[in-house]
């Protein structure tokens, strides 16, 4: 495979007999190499902050990157959360109707 293709697992959703179920599939992306010129203090401060995320420095830009670019891109959010886009890595089986609803029972069930 030449270094430039990545192999990148996909979710899709599909009902089927009035269920939805997610199929993942790999796909191959082209993948491009790119230098930047960065002050040394703030790389070193990246690689300490993607190392803390268990992310490489390339996953924290490419995530920059798509949040700024995206079409839908919601101009209403204020600078502060629009910081935090992209920098939450989620487990796979992470549940959010779980976990917030565990969260309401935690407060208010007390």
């Amino acid at each position: 495979m030449p270094n430039n293709l990545k192999d990148i697992p996909i979710k899709l959703p599909l009902p089927i007999n009035g269920k939805i179920r997610i199929f993942v599939f790999k796909a191959r992306i082209m993948t491009t190499k790119l230098t930047l010129t960065v002050e040394k203090t703030i790389i070193e401060r990246a690689k300490s902050y993607a190392k803390k995320t268990g992310r490489s420095l390339s996953e924290l830009i490419q995530s920059y990157l798509e949040s700024i670019t995206e079409e839908n891109y919601n101009s209403d959010l204020s600078p502060k959360l629009k910081k935090l886009i992209g920098s939450v890595k989620l487990p796979e089986d992470f549940d959010e109707e779980k976990e917030l609803r565990s969260a309401i029972e935690k407060k208010h069930l007390k």
